[in-house]
């Protein structure tokens, strides 16, 4: 955990500063940073809490700029909308359940399409070692949401998450999980890539 921790406090999370407004369906929460203007969008369903960041596309450049990846790599996952997102057990039900979240099931909606969000084995191993170095490849092994997880009451984490869609684009997301032997879903409407600026204030 102390180095999936450290990885994504490197590339800037952004986790305070937000002002707040409630959307019309229920469980989610979207604010802005009165900073630099970024949004973020905050479900709350059962024991579950899911963050989404924006990022802007400069501050996954900067990232990979870092490592050995290709110029066609780096601009690839800059243009691949990405969210700091953060995933916690809440416990708030007092249940004491552990609640589990598998991303192949998760599926996004756009431009009337549904589709799988981008998981980092399959970028992995997409890439050759000129595209991107094995010590490379260890800072997306590291710094992207883990695909399959579980978490028990009061435990959280942090990474990235990708979407393979433009800047600026418009998608709603479908959640699922576990809690205990339970699967729930719920569903993030209206979310927002960050546009591909130097900044948005």
């Amino acid at each position: 955990m102390s180095g999936i921790l450290r990885t994504v406090v490197t590339v800037g999370l952004l986790a305070c500063g937000f002002t707040m407004a409630w959307l019309a369906h229920a469980g989610v929460q979207r604010s802005s940073n009165e900073d630099n203007g970024l949004e973020k969008w905050h479900f709350i369903e059962g024991d579950i809490e899911i963050e989404l960041v924006q990022r802007l596309p400069d501050q996954t450049r900067a990232m990979f700029m870092k490592h050995d990846f290709s110029r066609e790599v780096v601009e690839a996952m800059a243009t691949s909308c990405m969210f700091q997102t953060i995933i916690r057990n809440s416990g708030r039900s007092g249940s004491g359940q552990p609640v589990s979240i598998d991303l192949t099931q998760w599926r996004m909606r756009y431009k009337g399409k549904q589709r799988g969000i981008l998981l980092k084995e399959p970028l992995i191993e997409s890439w050759s070692d000129e595209e991107a170095s094995p010590a490379a490849k260890l800072v997306v092994r590291w710094g992207m949401f883990p695909t399959q997880q579980e978490y028990l009451s009061g435990d959280y984490n942090w990474g990235l998450t990708a979407y393979g869609i433009p800047p600026g684009s418009m998608f709603d997301l479908d959640v699922s999980w576990a809690e205990g032997d339970k699967l729930r879903t719920g569903e993030i409407k209206g979310i927002v890539c960050a546009p591909d600026v130097d900044r948005l204030k």
